[in-house]
């Protein structure tokens, strides 16, 4: 899978601004497309000294979060891949609500949403969230665990919503996070929440391992970080060395409890049953791939059921009832499938991106018209693909990112121009009505998750940093 590895090696840069030219129509659909520059990074948030690695380091201390407040003028819409000669390319804050920018001493491959007891739907600002991330530093055993409480997301000032929210009276203040890390032996691949256990997170290691982690600890000091103790405990609840190989695929089951799987870069997939105090049953090998398991997701209405994606081209769906043996399989791609994601909202509706630079949507209903043909090809993105999920309220909106370094914002119940049956085309590039968004500035993204629990927000990871925002097309 190209760009899926490990990134590359250097000093965490200062977060770029945003860059973006206003807000273009495009008949009735709205196309916001947002870019950014490094021309200065004065906006980036201040780094601690600190290693990420080291308990002895001062993680409590506040960190500022670059946001931004000010709504410029703009004056032409900018479409990536367009020459944006020697002018300067300014972010037009005009087609967010909010946007921050913030970083750890190391970046990031992966991170996770961790759940939250402040609510669910919630609307009003200024805004807090708390996320688990795993780091690749230049050294293995710089290497951390982190939780993060990112609080004070203001709304940007401009913004024209006159809604009843009450906002408090402190939106001059920057967004501020805090942090806390546990030692991790090996660049962190991935790392995943359980959804029924908010602080068990799981991570795949560059070492081959698979670790179970207790992060409440973290997550209480982040909540009161003058006053939490500096050393927290540092070893994992549980580790499994039975992979061949190391590995990026791995989720939990949203039905059945600390139910887990996991996939490595041989092919094989193991199937984990927790069976209390901490402990689980890893199953010998499940199943396996003539390649590269790139990502596994759950069923969210069926507890024994699972997909997997490969380098093997193929998406493969499987029943821990049945044994090692797919249920469904499909070749998806022309090159390596990297990424899936299931549609809470549909569970007949599932997503894949590849290394060809397309995403495609699938609906499981139409298997048996064979051979199994995708309801959605969309190619807009010009290199491999590198993160896909759907809307965790919204059953047609999905974002994609790419090595690109683009983020990509659909609605796919969008339909083309009725009376043309063509897309629309704009400032010379074709743009698919179901297009709603461009985000871009963040150099080599990795990953990105919707907050399940704020509508429309949106975090993503990338080598230059973290990026989290709500667009006024997902509001």
């Amino acid at each position: 899978m190209a760009g899926r590895g490990e990134i590359e090696d250097e000093e965490v840069k200062r977060m770029m601004e945003g860059e973006e030219g206003e807000e273009g129509g495009i008949d009735a659909d709205e196309l916001a497309v947002a870019t950014e520059m490094d021309d200065d990074g004065d906006e980036g948030m201040a780094n601690d000294d600190d290693d990420e690695g080291n308990d002895d380091d001062d993680e409590d201390e506040e960190m500022e979060v670059a946001g931004d407040d000010e709504a410029p003028p703009s004056e032409q819409v900018y479409l990536p891949g367009d020459d944006a000669g020697e002018g300067e390319l300014v972010m037009d804050t005009s087609a967010y609500i909010c946007h921050a920018e913030f970083s750890l001493e190391w970046p990031c491959l992966s991170f996770d949403v961790m759940p939250d007891g402040l609510g669910d739907a919630r609307t009003s600002f200024p805004m807090s969230c708390y996320l688990v991330a795993g780091t690749q530093a230049r050294e293995s055993h710089l290497n951390s665990v982190t939780v993060m409480r990112i609080e004070n997301i203001t709304r940007i000032k401009g913004d024209a919503d006159n809604s009843d929210d009450e906002e408090e009276d402190d939106d001059d203040d920057e967004p501020q996070m805090y942090h806390r890390s546990i030692p991790h032996r090996g660049g962190v691949n991935r790392v995943r929440v359980a959804p029924f256990e908010g602080c068990v997170a799981a991570t795949w290691s560059e070492t081959g391992k698979v670790h179970m982690w207790d992060l409440s600890p973290l997550a209480q000091a982040v909540q009161d970080p003058k006053n939490a103790p500096r050393k927290v405990n540092s070893k994992p609840m549980h580790t499994f060395s039975g992979h061949k190989d190391e590995g990026f695929a791995m989720d939990w089951s949203k039905i059945s409890k600390l139910k887990f799987a996991s996939g490595d870069c041989s092919g094989r997939i193991h199937v984990w049953d927790y069976h209390g105090d901490a402990t689980w049953v890893v199953s010998s090998k499940f199943g396996r791939h003539d390649a590269s398991v790139e990502d596994i997701q759950w069923s969210p209405n069926e507890e024994t059921v699972f997909a997997s994606c490969s380098a093997d081209r193929t998406i493969r769906i499987w029943d821990t009832r049945q044994g090692p043996r797919e249920c469904l399989k499909w070749t998806a791609h022309d090159q390596d499938v990297n990424v899936i994601s299931w549609n809470t909202r549909e569970q007949a509706s599932f997503l894949s991106g590849g290394d060809d630079g397309i995403f495609k949507l699938w609906d499981f209903r139409m298997f048996q018209e064979q051979p199994f043909q995708p309801t959605g090809v969309f190619k807009w993105h010009t290199q491999p693909i590198t993160s896909v999920e759907w809307h965790p309220t919204d059953s047609t909106v999905l974002a994609v990112s790419g090595d690109d370094d683009q983020i990509s914002l659909w609605d796919t119940a969008v339909e083309s121009d009725d009376t043309t049956g063509e897309a629309q085309v704009f400032n010379g590039r074709e743009v698919p009505p179901q297009l709603l968004f461009v985000h871009q500035g963040q150099k080599n993204i990795k990953e990105l998750h919707w907050h399940p629990q704020i509508p429309g927000m949106l975090i993503s990871t990338a080598e230059s940093g973290f990026n989290i925002f709500k667009t006024i097309s997902t509001e």
